[in-house]
């Protein structure tokens, strides 16, 4: 009879545990703003994806707010302040230089799917290691960015660009505009609007038109200046707990990655271009004029810039990257994929 107990007890703890294993919550942060379609769309709809694939064994909610800055999103999920966020990969260059690649100047095209495709393919095969702490899901790469004036002068020159102050992105392109002497006021995307709109700066660079719209910009933009080659994008990574990501059976574990990875950036990168595409019709209704880059302009920006990708192609392959190759493959892949999509 003892023996008939110990299996009964041993068979209810079995299936307690596996119940708790089975039904796993997870917390997603979003540091944009509620309304944000990052926050109301993207993350939302992996979170479907997930909870269909598991037969809603993993199940997610997004907090109200933010619960952490956004330089802070790697050390709130590594902590288990949160389970998952999305990261800006250009606040965690202290931390991994793979995903920087597409975050060089110039390299970038207009297709952000392609972009984010490209990214994937060349973390499986070039830096798939590099994320301690945490479980890389997915990565995506938005539009590129142009050059806004908030003067009636556009800027269409290097001398109209040095002779400005800026606000940038912290990253290769804030580290371009120091290089050529411009004054930089460096900082996250969400806190633009504070700086822009208080006249600290009378310029700013590296936000694509969703951004105008979303941070509120376009009241305080005369004009953009947009490059013929993607001057300049950002990448994002959405990370996950490791321990919470032990919790996950193997199984539910391979079901989340089908709909995260490449699948997840390719959508992810599809709503930010269906949002920019939306921002620019906002900023032509506002009258806000649109420059092509003239040529020498361009190119002297082209020129200016590859210091910069040789810097990072130095800082990466110190840490063990092959990076001259990663650059060359997710150039090249991007071309092929930008191509295929045309």
């Amino acid at each position: 009879m003892r023996f008939a107990y110990s299996l009964m007890a041993a068979a209810a703890l079995a299936l307690l545990a596996s119940a708790a294993h089975a039904n796993t919550r997870l917390v997603v942060n979003c540091f944009w703003p509620p309304q944000h379609y990052v926050c109301q769309s993207i993350l939302p709809t992996w979170l479907e994806w997930v909870e269909e694939a598991t037969e809603g064994r993993v199940r997610g909610i997004i907090p109200p707010k933010s619960v952490a800055a956004p330089p802070e999103q790697w050390d709130s999920v590594e902590k288990g302040i949160v389970d998952v966020a999305p990261q800006f990969n250009g606040f965690v260059q202290n931390r991994v230089q793979g995903p920087l690649v597409a975050m060089n100047l110039f390299v970038s095209s207009k297709d952000a799917v392609a972009m984010s495709q490209a990214l994937w393919e060349t973390y499986e095969r070039f830096y798939p290691d590099e994320h301690k702490g945490v479980h890389l899901l997915s990565t995506w790469v938005i539009t590129p960015g142009s050059v806004y004036s908030q003067t009636d002068t556009p800027i269409l020159s290097m001398d109209e660009l040095i002779n400005r102050k800026i606000w940038a992105l912290p990253g290769a392109s804030a580290n371009l505009l120091k290089k050529l002497g411009s004054g930089v006021v460096a900082g996250p995307a969400v806190q633009a609007n504070e700086i822009i709109s208080r006249g600290v700066v009378d310029g700013y660079i590296a936000l694509s038109p969703t951004s105008l719209q979303s941070f509120q910009l376009i009241p305080y933009t005369k004009s953009m200046t947009r490059f013929s080659r993607g001057m300049y994008t950002t990448s994002f990574s959405l990370l996950i707990n490791e321990d919470k990501w032990a919790e996950i059976s193997p199984e539910d574990q391979a079901a989340i990655m089908d709909v995260s990875g490449p699948k997840f950036g390719r959508m992810a990168a599809q709503e930010w271009h269906d949002a920019d595409e939306r921002g620019m019709a906002a900023m032509q209704e506002a009258g806000i004029e649109l420059h092509d880059a003239p040529a020498e302009f361009e190119n002297a920006l082209i020129e200016a810039s590859q210091p910069l990708t040789d810097a990072w192609v130095e800082k990466a392959s110190a840490k063990g990257l092959d990076a001259a190759n990663m650059l060359e493959f997710y150039t090249t892949r991007l071309q092929e994929l930008t191509a295929a999509n045309q």
